[in-house]
């Protein structure tokens, strides 16, 4: 990176498309991602360095360990777009989104920040929106026709293409502190 710190944080990146295309948009803007799967990360590394993005970079990590390490109110975006979604009852316990995460969210966003929130599952999205609701600390929005404005990204992740080829829906929100 280009040695200043992130102003926004892609949490579970992938394969990096989003992360890539935002750093590659937004060249004032200083990204980081953070993807639990080493392999992907390395591959993240290798074409931001091949393409000499010094705004860019991906760090191997799991946000269930908290993101203690980012200094408070130091980001103006977070995203978390479609999360995996654990879907089965017994597996719920590894999904990230908690009242805990939400709270380090929270405390990293600046007082302007913005957390960016995509799902093609229902019950992702019904158990999202159920820990805003018991957090307390953000206002969503729904993006719709009339509010896409408030979606700052001109480019899609892998997944969101996948859902539109396949006609597949999927919900979009902002959530800012209150």
């Amino acid at each position: 990176m280009n040695g200043k710190p992130p102003s926004v944080l892609d949490i579970g990146c992938g394969r990096g498309g989003f992360l890539l295309a935002h750093a590659l948009s937004f060249p004032n803007e200083n990204v980081l991602g953070i993807e639990v799967r080493k392999m992907l990360v390395d591959w993240i590394t290798g074409v931001a360095k091949g393409e000499g993005l010094g705004n860019v970079h991906a760090e191997w990590y799991s946000v269930v360990n908290g993101l203690r390490w980012i200094p408070s109110n130091s980001l103006l975006k977070t995203s978390y777009l479609f999360p995996d979604p654990w879907p089965k009852k017994r597996h719920y316990k590894r999904r990230a989104f908690s009242v805990a995460f939400l709270e380090e969210v929270h405390r990293v966003l600046h007082a302007d920040g913005t957390l960016y929130l995509a799902t093609d599952r229902v019950d992702v999205d019904t158990h999202q929106r159920s820990v805003f609701r018991v957090h307390g600390g953000f206002e969503l929005t729904d993006i719709a026709e009339a509010t896409e404005h408030l979606w700052p990204f001109p480019f899609s992740t892998d997944q969101q293409l996948f859902c539109e080829r396949k006609g597949i829906g999927y919900h979009r929100y902002i959530a800012r502190k209150k």
